[in-house]
């Protein structure tokens, strides 16, 4: 009886050892539950490139496709790269070169480049023909520059009718001439039927959702962003409407293209965004002059150990980002799904264009005060919105 009591009572002190471990274990660092994740391409990568606006949308309207049940393609970001380029360049001349030029972009420009010039299958054009084996666009960009500021500045005083072409052949030496027709999976194509008849996409059923005070909600106007030369006019909705149609967006099978800012603390290259509490107010003044002088990786290591409390996201805290310049819109990802962490947080499922890095491979966990906080704009299919909200906007 004796032995059989001792035999007992260290089967319990293992098992309670066991518990123990297991719950430290729990409380040490992150871990997701899958709510929902809808299909998706592969992961690619921008490489040295800053296109993600490009990559970003193509991978949407690749879900889009699926959501429709369209063949899985994927599409060539470089050809909306060429086209972009190409009505840039034009602005900028009409302009004088007072509006922005560079790699960067919106989703806005996906779109209209795919309503203008079609599309073509990544296959066929990857625009690497500058040997190189990855996208590496700084010598590109700064020829491209170059020539379109010698055109504005040219001391002849007029225009000739020889800049586009010249500038075109830049385009196509570095990423390759675009085919004017190509065959896919036996059939011919053009750019411009192969984006009506194999997408199937609709490019005027997309939208742009965004939530600023500085213009009235439930209007439109043009993003204040460098990178919106196209203007792009975006539905402005309240941040509390804003956040719930895209948490049902997504439980009635729709992504969308998220534009960001990444530079905060919080958001990590290992596959997390979230926005931590930090009280600097509590700190002693030795503990805020450690963590001013802390790297930011370092701060996101101390700050990303186990899930907690983040900061309360309101409109005027979201606004006061903005106008201050501390939210630019200097990124843009893919929404695919949403998740839970351990102790219930919310996130939503993010597929960036980075390769297949990191700890969950090319995706990462942006917690909803993340996005309520940085988000610049969306492009979603407007039929995710609902009908009540659509009819208030007009949206037909």
């Amino acid at each position: 009886m004796k032995k059989f009591t001792s035999l007992t009572l260290g089967l319990l002190l293992a098992f309670a050892t066991i518990a123990t471990a297991q719950d430290k274990q729990e409380d040490e660092g992150y871990k997701f539950t899958d709510v929902k994740r809808l299909p998706t391409t592969s992961v690619k990568s921008q490489d040295r490139a800053g296109t993600c606006w490009s990559w970003s949308t193509i991978s949407f309207l690749e879900s889009e496709m699926m959501r429709l049940g369209k063949d899985s393609v994927s599409l060539s970001p470089m050809y909306v790269v060429w086209n972009t380029y190409h009505g840039k360049a034009d602005k900028y001349v009409r302009m004088n070169g007072h509006v922005n030029f560079g790699q960067g972009g919106a989703s806005a420009d996906v779109t209209w480049a795919i309503k203008n010039y079609g599309i073509v299958p990544l296959e066929l054009y990857k625009g690497l023909n500058y040997g190189e084996d990855v996208h590496v666009h700084g010598e590109l960009d700064d020829v491209l520059r170059g020539y379109i500021n010698g055109v504005i500045q040219n001391s002849n005083k007029k225009l000739s009718t020889a800049w586009q072409k010249g500038y075109d052949a830049v385009l196509d030496a570095y990423l390759g001439e675009k085919p004017e027709k190509f065959t896919w999976k036996g059939k011919e194509y053009t750019p411009q039927t192969f984006a009506t008849d194999a997408c199937g996409l609709n490019m005027d059923d997309y939208i742009s959702l965004t939530s600023f005070t500085h213009h009235p909600f439930y209007t439109t106007f043009a993003l204040e962003v460098e990178d919106n030369w196209i203007g792009e006019v975006s539905y402005n909705l309240p941040l509390d409407v804003l956040m719930e149609v895209l948490d049902q967006a997504i439980d009635k099978g729709y992504t969308f293209a998220w534009g960001s800012d990444v530079s905060e603390i919080g958001f990590t290259r290992d596959g997390m965004a979230i926005v931590p509490e930090v009280n600097i107010k509590e700190m002693s003044d030795a503990e805020i002059a450690k963590w001013v002088k802390m790297p930011k990786a370092q701060q996101n290591a101390e700050l990303l150990k186990k899930p907690g409390k983040e900061k309360e996201i309101t409109q005027e805290l979201r606004q006061e980002e903005f106008d201050n310049k501390k939210t630019t819109d200097d990124h843009g990802m893919h929404v695919i799904g949403k998740a839970v962490d351990q102790i219930g947080n919310k996130y939503f499922i993010v597929k960036n264009s980075w390769g297949d890095y990191g700890k969950y491979n090319g995706y990462l966990y942006a917690s909803y005060p993340f996005v309520a906080y940085k988000t610049t704009s969306i492009m979603i299919h407007k039929d995710a919105l609902p009908k009540d909200l659509k009819k208030k906007l007009g949206i037909k």
